[in-house]
């Protein structure tokens, strides 16, 4: 294998997010060299205690997508369904759908790409709960589209007790999605959430009450999402909006725009072609106005 691969550095390595934009068949290549990277970082430990560990969620398995859906079947496993039942189920997601494969492939490299806490691709994969909840949608949003809506929701509510993360499993995501940090995140039922979108922790994406129907925000590509926001009700946040931490935002964020505050307000001059959630910039801009 070549060694820029094989170096994982963020520098050199030549897999990126973007390349499991492609359908299933095109992005094995990609999966392969993902996969190979990730024996070559779970045989870097000397410690005797996390070699078991690293051999049963990486080593011990022939590919990417059998390791995640034994993980989530571990994970998610309880009295009601059982660990071995729920890896065959993610496993029979995985053959009936394989493009949730090359979704959960571009997350991780997305969570590589962007976060200075990960330094490899095996820790988001084996020890990220914000990785995990997405991926346990992935797999409750097959079964919601399949007609098992009951079983979709028993994953919802798995993810939630263990992750702190609740999301719809009829939302619908995108790929290159980072949950940082993954505790208290809520996605309502009818939320859109693009590709190359950043979240952090205590993140609220709901309705504004009793509404039904189309009630929850709409989320465009390279969103970033502070800490501790609100984003209420059925708006959008433009592409390449930022959302300062602990905001709330119940009006549309224009693209490549700054809010902050309570109610949330625009704040510093427009950022156009910038997208926070690729360098997860949270400072706020040069502030020359205030509306």
């Amino acid at each position: 294998m070549d060694d820029a691969v094989m170096t994982g550095s963020r520098e050199q390595s030549v897999l990126a997010s973007s390349q499991f934009d492609k359908s299933s068949s095109l992005c094995a290549p990609q999966l392969g060299l993902l996969w190979q990277q990730m024996l070559h970082d779970a045989c870097g430990c000397n410690d005797p205690l996390v070699r078991g560990l690293l051999a049963t969620g990486v080593r011990s398995h022939a590919d990417f997508a059998s390791a995640l859906a034994a993980l989530l079947g571990r994970k998610l496993g309880d009295r009601s369904v059982a660990a071995d039942a729920l890896s065959e189920l993610v496993q029979e997601g995985f053959e009936a759908d394989p493009d949730i494969v090359c979704a959960a492939a571009a997350d991780l490299l997305a969570i590589r790409e962007r976060d200075p806490a990960c330094p490899d691709f095996v820790t988001p994969f084996l020890f990220f709960k914000g990785y995990h909840a997405v991926q346990t949608y992935r797999v409750a949003h097959w079964l919601w589209r399949t007609g098992r809506g009951h079983l979709a929701l028993h994953l919802q509510s798995r993810a939630s007790e263990l992750f702190s993360v609740d999301i719809h499993p009829a939302a619908r995501l995108g790929r290159r999605i980072l949950f940082d940090h993954g505790t208290g995140i809520v996605v309502g039922e009818t939320c859109v959430i693009e590709n190359d979108v950043s979240i952090l922790q205590n993140v609220t994406l709901g309705g504004t009450g009793k509404h039904s129907g189309d009630r929850h925000p709409k989320v465009r590509r390279g969103v970033l999402i502070g800490a501790g926001a609100k984003v209420l009700g059925n708006i959008e946040l433009g592409e390449g909006a930022k959302i300062g931490a602990g905001s709330i935002v119940l009006e549309p964020v224009p693209p490549f725009t700054t809010v902050v505050g309570n109610p949330a307000r625009k704040v510093g001059t427009r950022h156009v072609g910038s997208m926070p959630a690729l360098n997860m910039d949270q400072t706020l801009p040069p502030i020359d106005y205030i509306i």
